[in-house]
């Protein structure tokens, strides 16, 4: 994350693309879609079929979200702790 700065807090591109957030998401998208693909779709695999196309994609998207999602809150978290600023706090409040 970039050095927060005391006034504006970081946008939500911000928070999603630095910090390596897109490499790890996807790392991370990659070996528990893959582990989740296996258990929920192995059965299919095994008969020789192939489970819907879009259901596949869902299960690998599902880990890039939330692991996404973590990184977002995580790296808010921390500007907060940082600036001092509480979750609570509005810009209107501390005019």
């Amino acid at each position: 994350m970039t050095p927060p700065d005391q006034n504006t807090r970081p946008s939500v591109p911000q928070l999603i693309l630095e910090g390596g957030t897109p490499k790890r998401a996807f790392i991370t998208a990659l070996v528990v879609g893959t582990i989740l693909t296996g258990i929920n779709h192995g059965d299919v695999f095994l008969d020789g079929s192939m489970p819907p196309i879009w259901k596949i994609v869902l299960t690998y998207c599902v880990p890039y979200c939330v692991t996404t999602w973590g990184a977002v809150t995580g790296k808010l978290a921390e500007w907060r702790r940082l600036t001092g600023e509480s979750k609570f706090e509005t810009q209107s409040l501390k005019s």
